[in-house]
Order: structure tokens, then C-alpha cells, then sequence
């Protein structure tokens, strides 16, 4: 049988030349171990310049010595002594290229004396390999991190701790004391009034001192060429405009941030340099683009977004952003206004107006509408009246969120609701005893204690949508556990005295305060699921039709799911459809190629059968509008012939075909360009109701650009008062805004963030596995029927 030490190979006994040549094999390797470790800090310092090689015999290719290799004069020395060969070559001089760095200093010298190395406290255990090295220059890894110096202009001094076997070893055999081993004797007694801490402060004085008596750069370290420099100094600056706030300008200041500069051979960036010239050289590029395109664009659509948004900060201060919507379907940046809070319609209208023509000069024709997050009644409305080319529209974000409102304010249902969900949290966060029972079982069967969400008392549902519908899900996350907090002994002793209590208890054990929860949690989450599309999306206004069609048919399989009465609930969508409607609806959906049907003839026809009379009157009513007097006629003949004949089914086809998105996985459009694109070259026989064709089908039906980080608003909120201040964030708003919507990115870093941090967590199982349909505690509902039982 083979031993197990030797090798398949060759199972006879070594030879003396195979046991030398493994012998040597071996040390080879164990250098080059010790040399990697070294280079990670973790060892001697003359590794960085020492090299092992495996010399072998030309004849039999066998290993027949290990030597060590100067990487910098490339000379070759013995490997039995790596320190002493570091020391010889090395420290006194005899490697041309090591001395023209590290020039020696004489003890006969005037100069102040250089520091000897200090060992960090990760090489403890290699003190006496630090001993021998006597007075030899320390390695970059080794010098203080937090001074910024030329490390290997400096030796350092050896901690007292450590000094007592520096002289161990004298490299300089022969008579006498070596110069330098005077001057380490010198500096051993050196004791310094702030101990450790005054090295660093030391090592900057020598080095200063240093810099004054030699001032050729050093050719250590990272070396940029000007272009190079240049290069990454402007992609810096552009993250640092594009982070819209979420890195601030003391940042910049920081000297860790200035040591990670300095480490990749770039200069500190100075905050007078990025709020001035740069941040106005960048602003002025942004800004002739975003002009260039909007001087392309034949017409375009203005989106005025943040009248309707929360004030800054909680003060009366808000900002609205302007975009400019092309037909091409991009959106550019236009500007951002800082208002006083709420304001009156007639100066939101002057203020639109003011964007508009401050874009179009003399040409206010080329703005085709506007788009906006309020005051459609009377401003969008004021200033289609008074430019008859106008289509003015609510954004639909807006519209499904205010369906929330009315719910809330004209639905029983949903005040019930709200206002059980309010008592029975306030009592479980308020009552001492109780809550300690509550966060005891939250802990055992979600891993965290905390209390119930609760919004505010005067939640309205429109503005506080978003906390209502927290707290209905925190109390269906919460439902198994309430019902055990009101079956606790200590809670049944509170019963007994709190009237409050028993109301509560009663209410957690009835099936309908759980059934009407789940409705309400469902219609809440039916509408937030539309509202998120609708920001993915971003629908055109010839989707707001069959945008409201799928509303309708998921609020009736609502009511009919959880018995619901329909009149009073169809009453509520149909009065907030009313409010957001407008006739561009109806004829883009007429006019977008995207929805021609086809017929038992085989024909693409416009689909007129899926409007009211009404809408169709509106159809008419709007296309004469939009053109002159003179065409007004020629335009409805036109209508007709489209209303006839439609479309070629190729192109019909062609306009029509979808693809899967990638990030959705949903079927789109695979061309959204081709339905106007149409209307420009196979349809140009339809002139004149062409061009209000083309004018409609781009249009956009939501207002909401990119979202800014609240670190920056908040940014804002302080130098707002300040008019350079605020000019520097009006630029960098525009920046970032630029910037994101060149890559179609409307989120902000705090959502992404919310992302990145999100777990898999047991409150989330409990969700996804039993909430993600509401009604879906019917388990619950069946053990408190049992309970009650």
C-alpha cells in the first residue's frame, strides 16, 4: 500500500535531488505567502520592493535555489535573510533607485532628527522582524492614516512599549556605532506629553520641514494625467448635482472624503468650486439642451406639478415643477417656482401662463395645453377659454386619489370604519396595562413590539389617504394578536372596570367589525394598486376612457364580492368621473389609431359605439374648436370619412402591435410613436383633422415629474430666505431633474432605499399569505364565531 505521504506519482522513496527540490519548492512558497500577506499590510515593509524567485536547472528544470529580487535596480540576492538583505541593500543605499526616494539622513545633519517606525497594533507579533529592521523607513501601510504626509519621506518612532529590543541587531558590523543607530538611541528616551497621539503631529512637522527643504514631488503614489484629473472631477461633480441633495456640500469637507481623493491621486474638491463655476457651467449645458429640444418640437404640452403637494418643511412654502411634455414623448425640465403655500387660482393661472409664454414668445400656439395637479375649474378652464387651441386637463393621479376623499367623506362605510380602527388603537396605545399585553404577544408571534399605526383624528382621506390605509393594515397585520390581547386574563380584569374596554373587546370579537375592515382595506388597496400603475405608466389622455371603464368593473366585482349596495357607491365614482372629465378624452380615444375595432368587414373603425351621445357631441364640439372658423366645416367632413373608412388594416396592425415589457412583463405598445406617426404620412390625406390629431394623441394625462429627496427639500427650506441660496437650488433642482428625466427615472433615493432595506419579515408573510385579499381573515372571522359561540 502507498504511504500517505507520498504521492501517486512516484510511490518510491524521494531521491536527495527531489527532497532538495521540494525542500526548495517549499520555501519558495512560504516567501511568497509571507510577501502577499505583507502587501496586505500585514507584514514587514521591504516586501513591497523584494521579489522571490525559484532559480531552476537548465538541464533538469529542477528548483536549485531561491533568491530575492530587487524590484527596483532588479539586482538578486541570497533568500536565507530577507531582513538583513532589506537592510544592506535597501537602508544603506546601495539600491540606486530606493536611496533617490528615501534619501538617508546623517546624524551630522542640523536637520530635525526623522522618526523611527511604529509598529501598528495589528503587527504586534512581528516585533522582533520590526527590531531587526533597525532604523529602516516604514511602509506607506504603516503611516498615520488620519495626517496626510509623504510616508516614505518619514521613519517612525517605535512606541515605548516596544522599544526594548529594537537594537538586538546591528546591521552595520565593524567598529564604532552606526549614525543612524546614534540617532534611534537619541530618540528612544523621547517621550512626548500627548503619548501616541502626538505622532501624528510630529510626523507632520518633520514632513512639513521636509517639504521646505525638498520640494520635487514625490513619484510614489498614484499619478493622473491633467485629462484624467479633469475627467473625474466632472463625473463627480455631476453625481454630486444629480444626487438633487442627498449628499451635501459639507460632504465635501469631510477628511475622510478628502483622504479618498488624495488616495486615488485627485485634489480636494473645494465647496466654492462646485456651488460656482461648475454648478453654473453644468446648469447652462442642462439648459441649452432642454431649450434646444423645445425649439425642435413643433408644439408641445406644459405639466405643472406641486400645487396639491404638501408644503415645505410644514411651513407655507411650496415648490411647483414645470415640464415640457413633446411629441416625441420626451419630458424636459422646464423651472421650478416657489410659492407661499395654497394659493389663489388667479395667481396659479398667472403663473402658468407666464411659463407658457416665457417658452413660446410671440408663438403661444405651439403650446398645445396644460396639464396640472389643481385648479381645473378655474384657471385651466380660464385659459382654455381664452386660447381656443388649449386643452387644459386634470392629472388622473390626482383624480383616483380625491375618489379616496369622497369615499371618506360621503360613504357611512368608510367613516365606520376609520373611526373603529381609531378607538380600538388609540385604547391599545394609551392604556398602559393593555399595551404591555398587546407588544408581550407582538413580540412572540412577529419578532418586534411597537404599537398600532393610527392616523390623525381629523384625517380627511385625501392627504392622509396614505396614513388610513397604514393603519387598516397594521390592525388586519394585528387581528390575531388582538384577539388573543382580549382574551388575556389581565385584559378580562380590565373589562371589569373600564367600560371602554368591554366596547372595544366586543367590537375586536365581532365578525362585521372584521368583514366591513377587509372591505374598506380592499377598496383602499384597489385604488392604491391603480394609482401606482397609473405613476409606472404614465397613461395618455386617449387611455382615460378605458382608464375609468376598468374602474368601474373593479368597484362592482367590490361590491359584489363584500355585498355592498352599488347605487350610492356607482354615485360617487360617476360625480368624481364628472368632475375630472373633459372632452379631449372622448376625441382622443376617436382619433388614436391604438383603438381602432375591427368589423365583420374586415375594416379598422374608430370606436364610436363605446361613447355616450354626450361624448360624441364632444367630439365634434372639440375638433371645430381647435381649428379655424374656415376649417371648422372641412374638419367635420373629415370626422365622417374617419368614422367611415378608418384606417388601412396593415398599417391598422402595424400601429397595434404589442410586445412584453421587460420590467412589468404587462403587453404594450410596442410603438407608441406610430399612432401619431400615422396621422403625419398614410392618413395626410385627412389635412385638416390630422392636426388636431396629432395634437391630442400626445397629450399626457398626469402632471407628476420626478419626486426631489427630502434631504434636499429640507435643504431648500433653509436657504430659502437667501437669494443665492435659493439660485443655487433652483440650478441644482434643474440639474437633477435633467438628469433624471433623461433617464426616464421618477423615483427618488428614499424609495429606492426603502427597497434595498426591505426584508422578508413575518408582519410581510402574514400579509402577502393571508391580507393580499382582504377579506381573506375569514379564519379569523370563523374562530371569533366559534369564541362567540
Amino acid at each position: 500500500m502507498d504511504s500517505t505521504n507520498s504521492t501517486p506519482a512516484d510511490p518510491a522513496p524521494l531521491s536527495p535531488d527531489d527532497a532538495a527540490a521540494r525542500a526548495l519548492n517549499k520555501r519558495y512558497e512560504g516567501l511568497v505567502t509571507v510577501r502577499t500577506k505583507a502587501i496586505k499590510g500585514k507584514g514587514a515593509w521591504y516586501w513591497a520592493h523584494l521579489e522571490p524567485v525559484l532559480v531552476r536547472n537548465t538541464t533538469t528544470n529542477l528548483p536549485k535555489a531561491v533568491k530575492l529580487k530587487c524590484l527596483l535596480c532588479d539586482a538578486v540576492f541570497s533568500a536565507s535573510n530577507p531582513s538583513r538583505t532589506a537592510s544592506e541593500h535597501l537602508k544603506r543605499g546601495t539600491c540606486p533607485n530606493f536611496t533617490s526616494v528615501l534619501r538617508p539622513i546623517s546624524s551630522a545633519s542640523l536637520s530635525p532628527q526623522p522618526i523611527s517606525s511604529l509598529p501598528s497594533p495589528s503587527s504586534h507579533n512581528h516585533r522582533k522582524r520590526s527590531s531587526e529592521m533597525g532604523t529602516l523607513f516604514s511602509p506607506i501601510s504603516q503611516a498615520p492614516t488620519s495626517t496626510s504626509i509623504q510616508v516614505h519621506s518619514l521613519a517612525m518612532i517605535e512606541a515605548p512599549g516596544f522599544c526594548g529590543d529594537i537594537y538586538s541587531h546591528n546591521p552595520n558590523p565593524g567598529p564604532g556605532p552606526s549614525p543612524n543607530a546614534v540617532g534611534l538611541s537619541q530618540q528612544h528616551h523621547l517621550v512626548l506629553s500627548g503619548g501616541k497621539d502626538d505622532l501624528g503631529a510630529l510626523a507632520m512637522l518633520e514632513n512639513s520641514v521636509k517639504k521646505l527643504k525638498n520640494r520635487k514631488p514625490s513619484s510614489v503614489g498614484v499619478s493622473l494625467t491633467k485629462e484624467q484629473v479633469d475627467s473625474a472631477l466632472e463625473l463627480l461633480s455631476e453625481w454630486f448635482f444629480e444626487s438633487c441633495g442627498s449628499v451635501s456640500f459639507s460632504s465635501l469637507e469631510h477628511p475622510k472624503f478628502k483622504g479618498f481623493l488624495g488616495q486615488v491621486g485627485l485634489p480636494a474638491v473645494l465647496q466654492r468650486e462646485l456651488s460656482g463655476v461648475r454648478l453654473d457651467a453644468k446648469y447652462a449645458k442642462a439648459k441649452a439642451e432642454c431649450e434646444a429640444r423645445i425649439r425642435d418640437a413643433m408644439f408641445f404640452q406644459v405639466a405643472c406639478d406641486g400645487w396639491e403637494s404638501n408644503s415645505l418643511c410644514g411651513g407655507e412654502e411650496s415648490m411647483v415643477k414645470f415640464m415640457v411634455n413633446l411629441p416625441n414623448g420626451i419630458s424636459v425640465f422646464q423651472k421650478a417656482v416657489f410659492t407661499a403655500g395654497s394659493v389663489s387660482s388667479k395667481y396659479a393661472e398667472e403663473v402658468m401662463w407666464d411659463a407658457v409664454s416665457g417658452m413660446c414668445g410671440n408663438a403661444v400656439q405651439r403650446c398645445v395645453g396644460i396639464v396640472a395637479d389643481k385648479y381645473k375649474a378655474k384657471a385651466l378652464r380660464n385659459l382654455e377659454s381664452q386660447n381656443h387651441w388649449m386643452v387644459n386637463v386634470l392629472c388622473q393621479l390626482q383624480g383616483f386619489i380625491s375618489l379616496i376623499k369622497d369615499f371618506h367623506k360621503e360613504h357611512k362605510l368608510f367613516m365606520v370604519v376609520t373611526d373603529n380602527c381609531l378607538k380600538v388603537a388609540n385604547f391599545v396605545n394609551t392604556t398602559t396595562e393593555v399595551r404591555q399585553i398587546f407588544q408581550k404577544y407582538k413580540m412572540q408571534k412577529l419578532g418586534y413590539a411597537g404599537l398600532l399605526q393610527v392616523s390623525s383624528s381629523k384625517c380627511d382621506g385625501s392627504k392622509d389617504y396614505a396614513l388610513v390605509y397604514a393603519m387598516l393594515e397594521d390592525m388586519l397585520t394585528c387581528s390575531n394578536i388582538l384577539e388573543m390581547v382580549v382574551l388575556d386574563d389581565c385584559y378580562k380584569e380590565t373589562c371589569e372596570e373600564d367600560s371602554v374596554a368591554r366596547e372595544v373587546a366586543a367590537m375586536i370579537q365581532n365578525v362585521g367589525f372584521w368583514n366591513e375592515l377587509g372591505a374598506v382595506y380592499s377598496f383602499m388597496k384597489l385604488i392604491r394598486g391603480m394609482t401606482q400603475e397609473i405613476e409606472a405608466e404614465r397613461p395618455l389622455i386617449g387611455q382615460c376612457l378605458p382608464l375609468w371603464e376598468e374602474l368601474r368593473t373593479k368597484v362592482k366585482g367590490w361590491c359584489a364580492k363584500f355585498n355592498i349596495d352599488e347605487g350610492p357607491v356607482e354615485k360617487i365614482v360617476e360625480k368624481r368621473f364628472a368632475k375630472n372629465y373633459h372632452p379631449a378624452w372622448s376625441a382622443a380615444f376617436i382619433l388614436d389609431p391604438q383603438y381602432l375595432m375591427r368589423d365583420s368587414s374586415g375594416k379598422y373603425l374608430p370606436p364610436f359605439k363605446c361613447l355616450t351621445h354626450e361624448q360624441e357631441k364632444d367630439v365634434d364640439k372639440l375638433i371645430t374648436r381647435m381649428v379655424s372658423r374656415e376649417e371648422a366645416h372641412v374638419a367635420l367632413m373629415e370626422l365622417m370619412k374617419w368614422r367611415t373608412e378608418g384606417m388601412d388594416p396593415l398599417y391598422a396592425q402595424a400601429v397595434q402591435v404589442k410586445q412584453q415589457d421587460p420590467v412589468t412583463g404587462k403587453m404594450k405598445i410596442a410603438n407608441p410613436q406610430s399612432s401619431r406617426l400615422v396621422w403625419e404620412t398614410c392618413l395626410s390625406k385627412l389635412n385638416t383633422l390630422g392636426k388636431v390629431a396629432v395634437r391630442l394623441i400626445f397629450l399626457h394625462a398626469t402632471s407628476f415629474g420626478f419626486k426631489c429627496n427630502w434631504s434636499f427639500m429640507k435643504w431648500i427650506c433653509v436657504h430659502r430666505h437667501s437669494r443665492i441660496g435659493l439660485e443655487r437650488a433652483e440650478k441644482m433642482i434643474f440639474i437633477a431633474a435633467h438628469a433624471k428625466l433623461e433617464r426616464r427615472d421618477l423615483s427618488n433615493d428614499e424609495e429606492r432605499e426603502a427597497e434595498l432595506f426591505a426584508t422578508a419579515s413575518v408582519d410581510e408573510e402574514m400579509l402577502n399569505e393571508g391580507l393580499s385579499d382582504a377579506p381573506t381573515v375569514l379564519g379569523l372571522l370563523e374562530s371569533v364565531g366559534r369564541m362567540a359561540n
